[in-house]
């Protein structure tokens, strides 16, 4: 197979009239020749941090729209079902992986449960940690947020880290706002990159220390805009990811969103596409190739190089999509699960008022970082509820390991003026949580993705949007396209619910992510992830 164009040599800066000649999988020649197609070949895009479980889809169903936007592979960290389904979880994302022309590259969860003050489904300790590390199917350690256990010395925690160095496999970090000492001091533990970077002076801290940053641009994170800088100033130490990504936006667009928003920007295109296309595979080492005699023919042709429309992919030389159209059939999977959560009653959500103040979570669209504040709470028949006239909304967690009390405190930011919110992705252990109007929408809309043993869900009185979510309460079993039409009618639902959220589901899910600061809620309780304990509810 030969394929001509104009060849775009990221590392020379160089792009020439030539072609691509391809035997069983590998590139064996590269030619200048005259007069080419105005078509561009170069390397596919590579999503340097994902969890494909954020997309609502098992892998062989994400790759099928990925592909179609230039992406050849991702950098995957399984340990949202890890949270749930344990090491049996992260083989399944592998095994699945494997069946569609796509390249899943996948870490062995470092944080499982991601605290010890929620319950998760297993717990994945340093000897498990290390038998993951042996595995060929397994390329790093995902990401490392406990990183207080890192600064503090928690042997378990660098067991975990000293057996991935020992395989010679990367470190991956999450160190939102870390710096200083505490900052040197997980860097020198061996963490390698960082993808919770909200401002250039935060990421040029981590990149003094040697660590690479991962511009975030997903559906509840995007840093973009304020990291954007880093792309011309450190085009060798930067890379891209979405880190979540849901059906909706992946169906519009992936990578190749990003690389062109940058273009557009200003940035070089070279610059671009080496963050884009290579420093994943050199960081991580991965078999993808980069456009050179010898690789892999992982390659895309793109109409130009300003709006990167994809003509065709190829993967392992194997043409996977063109011009809009996925080549490769994806076979249906068996659902697993590990969800015990019996119907919740209205009692358990009520919450006798102890004041008439209570600590607060402040949700802002686009941050997964939240702020603190104390503010006064409607209570009716003595027990605090909803006010939806001022923004502060009941928002409940509840184990779905277990029939266990649910947690209850209080948020602004969500916006709901009538019905409620419920899913059963709530990071990282992946409880039920929901946010609403009023207690008995509250649970309505829970006992709805109980009764599906999880899912997404949006109710309004008797008018309820559902997305059944059978595979670890995470992913549908369905197509993307219908995922993503269903997850888009749940969405168009919260704003007729009163939200202006860009992405209501994914910040709410993140309302239970107690590592990343100030205030979250677990199931087992309100939490100060700055102080790193438990706090009142009520002031």
């Amino acid at each position: 197979m030969i394929v001509s164009g104009q060849i775009v040599d990221i590392r020379a800066h160089r792009i020439f009239s030539g072609e691509v000649q391809v035997e069983e999988g590998k590139i064996i020649a590269i030619r200048e020749t005259e007069n080419a197609p105005q078509q561009y070949v170069m390397p596919g895009f590579i999503d340097s941090h994902v969890h494909i479980e954020s997309s609502m889809l098992v892998p062989a169903q994400f790759a099928e729209l990925a592909v179609l936007h230039g992406t050849v592979a991702t950098v995957s960290d399984p340990h949202e079902i890890a949270n749930v389904l344990g090491v049996d979880g992260v083989k399944f994302m592998i095994e699945n992986g494997k069946t569609v022309p796509f390249k899943f590259f996948f870490g062995a969860p470092s944080c499982v449960p991601a605290t010890a003050f929620e319950t998760s489904g297993f717990v994945i300790d340093a000897a498990q940690t290390a038998t993951l590390l042996h595995d060929k199917d397994i390329w790093y350690l995902g990401e490392m947020m406990n990183f207080p256990g890192v600064i503090f010395d928690d042997p378990e925690v660098h067991a975990k880290i000293k057996a991935s160095l020992a395989m010679d496999k990367p470190v991956d970090g999450h160190a939102p706002l870390l710096a200083g000492e505490q900052l040197a001091k997980y860097a020198a533990a061996g963490v390698s990159t960082d993808h919770e970077c909200t401002n250039v002076a935060e990421a040029e801290e981590k990149l003094k220390l040697g660590m690479k940053i991962l511009i975030r641009e997903g559906s509840a994170a995007r840093d973009f805009d304020m990291l954007f800088p880093l792309i011309d100033k450190y085009p060798d130490h930067v890379m891209l990811c979405t880190d979540d990504c849901h059906p909706d936006e992946l169906q519009k667009g992936h990578i190749n969103t990003k690389v062109k928003k940058a273009i557009a920007n200003g940035a070089d295109v070279f610059n671009v596409l080496k963050i884009a296309c290579i420093n994943p595979v050199e960081h991580y080492k991965l078999p993808v190739g980069t456009l050179r005699v010898g690789d892999a023919a992982d390659f895309v042709v793109v109409n130009d190089l300003k709006n990167f429309e994809i003509a065709r992919v190829f993967v392992d030389g194997k043409l996977v999509a063109e011009n809009g159209k996925t080549l490769f059939a994806v076979d249906s999977c068996v659902p697993l699960n590990n969800f015990s959560r019996q119907l919740i009653s209205l009692q358990q959500i009520e919450i006798a008022a102890k004041s008439n103040n209570v600590n607060t979570i402040i949700a802002r669209d686009g941050e997964l970082l939240t702020e603190a504040g104390v503010f006064n709470i409607k209570i009716k028949d003595r027990k605090a509820v909803s006010d939806t006239e001022n923004d502060i909304l009941k928002i409940v967690v509840a184990c779905r390991y277990s029939n266990n009390s649910p947690a209850i405190g209080f948020i602004k930011g969500i916006g709901l003026k009538k019905g409620a919110l419920a899913c059963s992705i709530a990071h990282d252990s992946h409880n039920l949580i929901a946010v609403g109007s009023s207690d008995e929408e509250i649970r309505n809309a829970l006992n709805k993705v109980i009764e599906s043993k999880g899912g997404l869900a949006a109710v309004d009185g008797n008018t309820v949007v559902h997305l059944p979510l059978p595979v670890a309460g995470l992913m549908s079993d369905r197509s993307g396209s219908e995922v993503a039409a269903l997850y888009h009618n749940l969405n168009m639902k919260a704003a007729e619910l009163g939200s202006t959220l860009r992405a209501p589901f994914m910040t709410m899910a993140f309302m239970a992510l107690l590592v990343i600061p100030a205030l979250k809620l677990g199931d087992k309780g309100l939490f100060d992830a700055a102080k790193f304990e438990f706090t009142d509810l009520f002031v």
